[in-house]
Parts: structure tokens; sequence; C-alpha cells
């Protein structure tokens, strides 16, 4: 497969800098063996039935974008970085801008005010290693939990690139990227399809006998990374940490023998579970990190359909979708959804898909 099978045109006022309000007031287009369907998010319960589970990722963004200076011999260079993928109490990997200008041994000192000065001593970090394409790995002065209140108190939301370049990050942001149900610090990017829930529709999709499950995948700033291989198979993905409990394996293996379908609320529920799944198809407990890359040709063992938000071109979450639903199939919702004014990527409008083995 060709990068360019994965392409497509999308008008730039199709990008959605704000997300629906209320959040269930979305869009839903429902692509199945029936056709598509135009619906909101609120009539999600329309499509579940008794038995079934919904698979939440329960991860919580961080603050995870930081503005600092690098030191060095008398003279200072500003620069940003975006934490991510933790890899021990006082360090983290980051994407670096300008990442050209860093050198292992370097001093940085995030914590960036508003006048552009730094907040002496609270946030500073030695680069430690440098790597390909901007990323570094940063070794802090603080660790744990003092890092961590560190990194919320002088953060900002990273918020997607392609919003990012058309608005700055204000304090909205910190509500808004976030789902209600969020519990677990890690992640440096919204899992977007959970994006849309409230309150009452959990509450809603309970009533009707849908259990809910709760897993984490603490999603890494790689997800925003373009493939830059013109074939499809040469992409390299980042790894990302998840825990699937053996609680939870066990209520979707028995949801399932008893008939129930497995649906999962964000690519990143879904590239867990699959991470999480036996030969046979059963789910198993998991702790660790994963690299999954799902493309066309892929055989699910996991899950029975997928609520997601509508993905950039050329990505790895369009192959993913792609390879869930059908490749013709999902070309064509996407032309539908041009067409129909949808608004896409992490504040956008969402689909729900229903698997195709064909």
């Amino acid at each position: 497969m060709r990068l360019s099978d994965f392409d497509f045109d999308l008008p730039e006022d199709r990008i959605a800098l704000r997300p629906a309000e209320p959040r269930d007031s979305a869009r839903l287009l429902v692509v199945s063996d029936d056709g598509l369907q135009d619906r909101r998010v609120r009539d999600l319960p329309d499509f579940l039935q008794a038995g079934d589970v919904l698979v939440f990722n329960d991860t919580r963004v961080i603050p995870a974008r930081l503005n600092g200076g690098r030191t060095r011999e008398g003279s200072t260079v500003r620069v940003e970085a975006t934490l991510h993928r933790r890899l021990s109490p006082s360090r983290w990997t980051a994407f670096m801008k300008p990442g050209k200008r860093l050198k292992p041994g370097d001093r940085v000192r995030f914590g960036e005010t508003g006048d552009r000065a730094c907040l002496l001593g609270a946030l500073d970090a030695t680069v430690i290693d440098k790597a390909d394409g901007g990323e570094v790995t940063l070794d802090f002065d603080l660790a744990g939990p003092d890092l961590d209140a560190a990194i919320a108190a002088v953060g900002m939301m990273p918020l997607p690139p392609y919003i990012a370049a058309r608005r700055p990050e204000d304090e909205r942001d910190r509500a808004d990227y976030q789902t209600v149900y969020a519990r677990e610090d890690g992640s440096v990017a919204a899992p977007t399809a959970g994006l849309h829930f409230t309150a009452g529709l959990l509450e809603a999709i309970r009533a009707k006998g849908v259990q809910t499950a709760f897993v984490t995948l603490h999603v890494g700033a790689g997800t925003f990374l373009p493939v830059k291989t013109d074939v499809v198979s040469d992409h390299k993905m980042h790894p990302e940490y998840g825990e699937v409990s053996a609680e939870t394996a066990a209520l979707l293996n028995a949801a399932r023998a008893a008939g129930g379908r497995i649906v999962c609320v964000g690519t990143t529920s879904l590239r867990l579970l699959e991470s999480a799944a036996n030969a046979a198809g059963g789910l198993e407990a998991f702790a660790g990190e994963t690299a999954i890359f799902i493309t066309p040709g892929y055989r699910f063992r996991a899950a029975d359909g997928l609520m997601t938000n509508f993905h950039l071109p050329r990505s790895t979450l369009f192959m993913l979708v792609s390879a869930f639903a059908g490749q013709a199939r999902m070309r064509a919702a996407y032309q539908h959804a041009i067409a129909s004014g949808y608004r896409f990527y992490s504040y956008g409008d969402g689909s729900l898909l229903w698997r195709s083995d064909g």
C-alpha cells in the first residue's frame, strides 16, 4: 500500500476549532452494511443493545506543552517542548522546537511567564539525548509528584497542531480537551471520541442495559506526526503505555460469550484491546507499551464497533478506520461527511463504524 491510497482533499473550513456545545449535540455519521445515516451523538443509544459493552480510555491529558529557554555560553534561545513519553520519575522524551539548536548537556529552563521571563528554578532540565525529528530526552531537576505539580502549574494544554496553528490555547481548553471520565494522568493528546460524552449520555447508555468498561492508554504526541514513508509498511509507530486490568478483560470476554458486542470509544481503546487480545480473540490483562500499527488487511480480534472522530488524510488513524470498516466504504463516508458539512479532527463530529470483515 502507498501513502497516496489514503489521501483526500479537505477544505480548511471543515477543521473544528471549538467543540460542539453541549458535547453530545455533535453530529454522528453511522457507517454500516445498511449505508450511511446522519444522526447526533446523543442518538448513540439507538444503535446499542442490552449486553453490549462500550470501552472508554480513561487517560487524562496533562498540560504537556512547555515554553522556556536553552542557555549555553551565556546566550539564551527560546524553545518549546511537547512532552511525549515518561521514562522515569524525572525523565521525559519530548518533541522540541527548534530541535536543531539543542544538544546533549544543554540546560533548559521551562516555566515561561506572560512577559517571557522564566520562573527561576521552577522547571529546569538537562538534555540527555537527542534523536531524529527533534525528539530529545529531558532529565528534570524535579521528580515524581513535585515534577507533576510543576508541569501542571506552568504547562499549557497540548492542542493538536492543526488547531494550535489557527488559534492560541486558552483556559476553555483545560476543560474542553478532557473527557468527563478522565482519571489517569499521562496523555499529551486527548482520546477525542470520548470528548462527545456527557454524564447524561452515559446515564442513557447504562439505562439501556449497555455496560461500560475503562482501559488506559496514555496517548503520545506521536499521534500527530505525519507519515513520511511512501510505502505504508515502512512507517514506525511511537510506543505508548497502556493497561487493561484482569477484571476488565474478564468482563469483555463474558459479554462477548453471551452475545454482546464490544464497541470501542476511540482508536486508542481499540488499539489497546487489539494489543491485549490473544490469538483466539480472547482478551487478557495487559500492562506495557504498544506500537501496534493497523492498516487494511489486519484481522480484528477484539472489537465489533468503533466510535471515532474524522481523521487527517494520509494519517495512521485514517488507515486504521479504513482497515476496520473497509477502505472503499470509508472513502465514501468521508466524501459524504465533507459534502455534508461535518466538522473534522479533535474538536469535530463523530462517526460510528461497524466492523467489515469483507
